[in-house]
C-alpha cells in the first residue's frame, strides 16, 4: 500500500512528465488513484492539473529560449520549418492552447507558443483551463466505474 504522499508525488511526476515529449500516461495514474484508493478526488484533480500545466510551461520556456540558438548548425529546425510552424500557430492563435492536452499535438503547440513569445500569463490560464477540464473528465469517467 502506498502512502498518500507517495500517491500525490507519483501523480505529480507523471502529470508533469506527460506534458513533455516523454511517453508518460498521467491519465492512467489518475484513473487508478481515483479507482483504487480513498484519496480526495479534488486534490488529485488539482495536483494533476497543476503539474501538467507546469510541464507545458517548461515546453513554452524551451520554445522561448531556443531562438538564441537558431543560427547554429546543430539547431534541429530549419528557418523554413520554424516559419511554417509560426504561420500555423498564428492561424489558430493563442486560444489553441486550450487544446494543449491533445496527444501528439499538445507538446509542439506549447513549444510553438514559446517561440511565438505568447504572453505567459494568458498562456498559463489557457493551459490550466484545458488541462483541468481534461483531468475532470478522466476523474468523472473513473468514478463511473466504481
Amino acid at each position: 500500500m502506498i502512502s498518500v504522499l507517495e500517491a500525490y508525488a507519483g501523480l505529480a511526476l507523471s502529470a508533469f512528465l506527460a506534458a513533455t515529449i516523454l511517453p508518460v500516461s498521467s491519465e492512467a495514474v489518475l484513473a487508478s488513484l481515483t479507482l483504487g484508493s480513498d484519496q480526495n478526488i479534488w486534490v488529485l484533480w488539482l495536483i494533476a492539473s497543476t503539474a501538467n500545466t507546469l510541464g507545458s510551461m517548461v515546453n513554452w520556456w524551451l520554445g522561448r529560449s531556443c531562438l538564441r540558438y537558431s543560427r547554429r548548425r546543430w539547431f534541429p529546425f530549419s528557418s523554413a520549418a520554424m516559419e511554417a510552424a509560426g504561420q500555423r500557430f498564428r492561424r489558430w492563435g493563442q486560444w489553441s492552447l486550450l487544446l494543449a492536452w491533445v496527444p501528439i499535438v499538445g507538446d509542439p503547440l506549447t513549444f510553438a507558443a514559446g517561440v511565438m513569445a505568447t504572453d505567459w500569463r494568458l498562456t498559463i490560464i489557457l493551459l490550466a483551463t484545458g488541462k483541468a477540464a481534461r483531468y475532470g473528465i478522466v476523474i468523472a469517467a473513473a468514478v463511473q466505474f466504481t
